[in-house]
Order: C-alpha cells, then structure tokens, then sequence
C-alpha cells in the first residue's frame, strides 16, 4: 500500500471513530459484555442434535458410546449456554441501571450471583429437554400426516423447513418462559434466516403443530395457537395495529387460534381479539380481523378472470367458472 492510500486509511479509521463517539444506541462498544451471535447459532445447533440424537452429528466428539457423547455435549450446551445467559442478565441489569441515569457497573458479588442464577436457568432449560421432545415428536407426526409429499420420518426431519423452525421455536420458548433476555429471540431469528420461517418465541404453540412447506409464515409473540393446527406458506398471525409503539408491549395484540383449525396460503389473521374457532377452515388469501365461530369455512369470492382465443375474441365468462376448490389447492 502507497504511502497516500496509508494516509487516506488513516483519515477514514480517524473519521470512523469519531462517529463511533457520539454516544447513540449503535455507538456502543462493549463488544465482551454481549450476547455473541455466533455462539448462540452453535447453541442452537447443539440443542438440535440433542433433541433429534441420530440425524445430526459433529466430528469433534470422538466417542461412538452414546452415554459418553452425550455427557460430552450436555456439559458443553449447559457450559456455553449458562456463559450467554451470564452476560445477558448482567448487560440486562447494566443497561437498565444506566437508563435510570445511574453507574452501570457490577460489583464481584452481583456478578457472582448473575453467574449462579445464569447456571441455575441453564440447568432448568436443559431438564425440560424431554418433555420439548415430546412435543416435537407429535409436530413429526402432525406433519407426516398432513403432507402426502413425505416419503418418511426421515424425510421430514433432514430436509423439512417447518420442522425445524417449529423445534428451535419449541426451544426458545421454554427459554422465553424462564425470562431469559435476548437469547430466545436470537434463536428464533436464526431459525428464520435458515428456514424463512418467523415465529416468535413468545408464541405459544400446541401439540402435533404442522408447518406445511413453511415459508413466509409470520407468527407474532402474543400468538396463542391450540392442538392440531396446520398451517400452510405464506400465513400470517400478526398484530392489527402496531401504531402505538411501545405502549402495546406485553399487551396481547395477535389473534388466538383453537384446535383442529387449518390456514391456507396467504391468509392473514390479525388482532389481539381475534379468535379462530375450533375446526374453522380458512381459505387462501383471505384478510380476518374479527373473530370465526368454531366449525366456520372461510373463502373468498373467485378473482374475474379475463382470457381471449388465437383471434382476440374474449370466452365467455361461463366457461371460465371455477369452483371453491382452488382456494385450498398448494
């Protein structure tokens, strides 16, 4: 490198810097005293392995005893999983102590005590494991059902994006009721840089959950979904107004769905007062914001379609009828 483009580098590092300095939200620089992205993936990754034991492997772990790797890789998740919820709990109490215009600083005990509390939340999440399990193993089965495309189990479990989407959400979800800052939502979101699928992990989902293709769903964090639902591509269960901003946080804005419902492609259900009923049906494209009766068949109108012959002669509208079927077809 010349000598000049050395000095306009310097310039660029210099007047970088100085931007770094004018103390806005994205100015900070406590690099260590963040959760760090890249280990929460590894986290994640290593929780996948724990929950589905026979199609996910890693070639560090030597042993081909499965008591053996399998201690192996709980002391590593609960070691660098208690690490990551250490430093959130503390960035968590930090920042919250500077915002009230105090010194932001831990003295050793509180870190002490942040580090027993970060094990003793590791620990818990990692004893309900099993029962995550349980319901993962019922949203294999839900979606093995559901798609007449799944050859097998092992189909669905290597190559399906739902699957996978709906289990890291399982995980995060168990970390979210424990009050685990931060961390569940960095789960969710690299679930949804993987799969396309955005479910926060506020959302709670029931049992034999399917996610058929996946793809575009939205699910927002007060989502409160039942037994038995399949959702297709493209769904969204959001909130009808976020206008308010802040003023709605923890305020339940996004709809309830009961058992036994199915969502087609391209719905949106909107609305913390939103209920679906059980065993509804809601077709393709449809836009819902006040509540469905249980039992309810939700369609709209066929789109008028236009279509002329070789000669530019329009075929008349009859022969153009459609039946309700194409708003379910995916």
């Amino acid at each position: 490198m010349s000598e000049l483009e050395n000095e306009e580098v310097n310039k660029l590092v210099n007047k970088i810097l100085s931007d770094y300095g004018r103390g806005r939200d994205i100015d900070k620089m406590a690099l260590f005293n963040q959760p760090d992205v890249e280990k929460i993936k590894q986290i994640t990754n290593k929780l996948i392995r724990l929950v589905f034991p026979g199609y996910y492997r890693d070639q560090v772990y030597k042993s081909y005893n499965l008591a053996g790797n399998l201690t192996v890789l709980i002391e590593d998740v609960l070691y660098n999983l208690s690490k990551q919820i250490e430093i959130v709990l503390c960035y968590d109490e930090i920042c919250s102590r500077q915002e009230n215009g105090e010194d932001g600083s831990l003295s050793s005990s509180e870190e002490a005590k942040f580090k027993d509390q970060a094990y003793c939340l590791a620990l818990t999440f990692c004893n309900r494991i099993p029962e995550i399990r349980e319901y993962v193993q019922t949203d294999l089965e839900a979606t093995f059902q559901g798609d007449p495309a799944a050859s097998s189990f092992d189909d669905i479990i290597l190559s399906y994006p739902g699957l996978r989407a709906t289990t890291i959400n399982r995980l995060a979800h168990a970390l979210f009721q424990l009050n685990v800052p931060l961390i569940p939502r960095m789960m969710t979101e690299y679930s949804h840089s993987v799969t396309g699928i955005d479910i926060h992990p506020g959302a709670r989902i029931g049992k034999f959950f399917c996610l058929d293709h996946g793809t575009g769903v939205v699910v927002g964090s007060t989502t409160i979904i039942g037994d038995h639902v399949k959702v297709y591509q493209g769904v969204t269960i959001g909130a009808l107004s976020t206008a308010a901003g802040q003023a709605l946080h923890g305020v339940k804005r996004h709809p309830t769905i009961e058992d036994n419902v199915t969502i087609y492609s391209g719905a949106s259900i909107l609305g913390g007062q939103t209920i679906i009923g059980k065993g509804s049906v809601i077709g393709s494209n449809a836009f819902i914001t006040k509540s469905v009766p249980a039992g309810t068949r939700v369609t709209i109108k066929n789109q008028e379609l236009v279509l002329k012959d070789r000669n530019g002669m329009i075929i008349e509208k009859n022969d153009l009828d459609q039946s309700e079927a194409w708003f379910y077809v995916i």
